[in-house]
């Protein structure tokens, strides 16, 4: 079985609570740890709520990375979508703890789209520079 791509759902507890309310801060943050993995960002989006917490994406054209935090409780979801094997999931998630200072951290990674294939065969994945995206790196 191969996978076409890899998931990484990951819970930040104990972040600084102003770092994680901070919509000009956490989009910084997630548009540097996407680069720091060398995916290729196509947009972003995120939105500040009242009175606190911010949810916001970063599509890649390896897929995407998407948050929700909750600064009452010092906490942060996040869900990290990659495919193919151009860059590492990891490196994201290590890059949001360190930048959130977390102290505590729950992750679980899933392989997305299994499929059989044949002996000598591979699945095909989109190329980095597929159609006319525009890319924001």
């Amino acid at each position: 079985m191969q996978a076409l791509g890899r998931q990484i759902l990951v819970e930040y507890y104990d972040c600084d609570p102003d770092i994680i309310n901070d919509v000009a801060a956490i989009e910084r943050i997630l548009l540097g740890a996407t680069r720091a993995s060398n995916a290729s960002i196509i947009s972003h989006n995120f939105h500040k709520f009242s009175p606190h917490g911010v949810s916001g994406t970063v599509v890649i054209a390896e897929s995407h990375v998407a948050i929700h935090t909750w600064p009452e409780y010092a906490y942060a979801a996040v869900d990290i979508f990659t495919c193919g094997e151009t860059i590492d999931p990891w490196i994201i998630q290590e890059y949001i703890k360190e930048e959130f200072r977390s102290k505590n951290i729950s992750s679980m990674e899933m392989k997305r789209g299994l499929f059989k294939v044949g002996p000598g065969e591979e699945l095909l994945f989109k190329p980095k520079d597929a159609g006319n995206i525009n890319l924001l790196n």
